[in-house]
């Protein structure tokens, strides 16, 4: 039982660790860190990222995340210093929300920078993605590596 106790505990923290480690993505074929090189998106999958952001209920969820947290920052005082997995959730929900076709990753760091990789369809979307990030409260500086590939067919 001696040793059993210290390797259950550090199971744990390893287990929570790399839980804690993955970055938030718009859409499942989404590269799981914004600096890997995307792949192009097919159109199914582009045209499936963009009904499924685009159904009412996924709005609706998207649009009540960002207030909860809002609001919970709010109360607390935390406007200043955020987590950065909220700050990281709230602009990839904000990012889904408003650039349907996209398969972006979203990471944040503790200073206010966020990084997005990924594709989008088109150069607007891509011009979208610095001013729909910094509308997230504690959002300082956005780097973005996502780029530009229409889907193939």
């Amino acid at each position: 039982m001696q040793k059993l106790t210290p390797f259950l505990i550090s199971s744990l923290l390893i287990f929570g660790v790399a839980a804690c480690d993955n970055a938030s993505k718009t859409s499942e074929s989404a590269p799981n860190n914004p600096n890997e090189a995307p792949p192009s998106p097919t159109v199914q999958t582009t045209q499936a990222s963009q009904k499924d952001a685009q159904s009412k209920v996924r709005r609706d969820q998207l649009n009540s995340d960002i207030r909860a947290r809002e609001q919970r920052n709010n109360t607390t005082g935390g406007d200043a210093q955020r987590a950065t997995g909220d700050l990281a959730s709230e602009v990839r929900s904000k990012l889904e929300a408003n650039i349907p076709k996209g398969q972006l990753t979203v990471d944040a760091s503790k200073d206010g920078i966020v990084t997005v990789g990924g594709t989008v369809n088109n150069q607007q979307e891509l011009a979208k993605i610095e001013t729909l990030a910094k509308q997230i409260k504690g959002v300082k500086t956005v780097v973005v590596k996502a780029t530009v590939t229409p889907p193939k067919q």
